[in-house]
């Protein structure tokens, strides 16, 4: 009986799979005993069988079945696993999400964020990019060193007002002597809703999508 299907059946399957590749098995397996025993009882007594042979395969048969025991045990794991994080995320409904990568999400309107230097710069500027990272609009940022907060209303040069959605924040500035000054740029939004669709929970804030894994501070009651 030859057991390589069932061997590559456990080795490829996915933990969702480890039923179907149980069943498989143990019908192979008991193909295996009855055609094991139809030889044993017609085989030549002058010429024995080799017994080499099927212990083998009965080896194969016991690695495949604790692969198989193996991918049962991790699907429960993961469905623990799977539990436990969406527990997690709508426990944060109502909480402050701290981004602290440039973005934030523009809702009825407004969009805000802090944005720090740590010297005084000579020239700054903001810059507001949409999510494709096109600059949709700018103007002249302080240039004291420290905290600062800027206020966006959704609306370019133009009077143009943008969708709700996720936007970020550029802080191009330059010292006395030209050189570029880096900034630390942050953004708060309360989280509203738990998108719960795909492989990982998303916090939503207004129309922004924050993937749970990416949501370093949290905060709040």
């Amino acid at each position: 009986m030859d057991v390589t299907s069932a061997t590559s059946a456990a080795s490829a399957s996915t933990a969702s799979q480890a039923a179907d590749a149980s069943k498989t098995l143990s019908s192979n397996f008991d193909t295996f005993l009855t055609l094991l025993t139809t030889q044993l009882q017609n085989q030549d007594p002058l010429q024995p069988m080799d017994s080499n042979q099927f212990t083998q395969q009965l080896v194969q048969f016991s690695q495949v079945e604790q692969q198989i025991n193996s991918n049962k045990n991790l699907e429960s794991l993961i469905a623990l696993t799977k539990s436990q994080t969406t527990t997690a995320a709508v426990s944060y409904l109502g909480k402050t999400l701290t981004l602290t990568n440039g973005t934030a999400s523009l809702v009825n309107g407004q969009a805000k964020w802090t944005y720090t230097l740590p010297s005084t710069a000579a020239t700054a500027k903001l810059v507001v990019t949409d999510a494709k990272g096109h600059a949709i609009y700018s103007t002249d940022a302080e240039t004291d060193s420290g905290s600062h907060v800027f206020a966006w209303d959704g609306k370019d040069s133009t009077g143009f007002s943008y969708p709700s959605g996720t936007y970020k924040l550029k802080v191009v500035a330059q010292g006395v002597d030209g050189s570029d000054i880096d900034s630390n740029i942050s953004s708060q939004g309360t989280i509203d809703q738990v998108d719960l669709s795909g492989t990982e929970p998303a916090l939503m804030i207004g129309a922004m999508s924050v993937p749970l894994s990416q949501a370093t501070r949290i905060s709040g009651q």
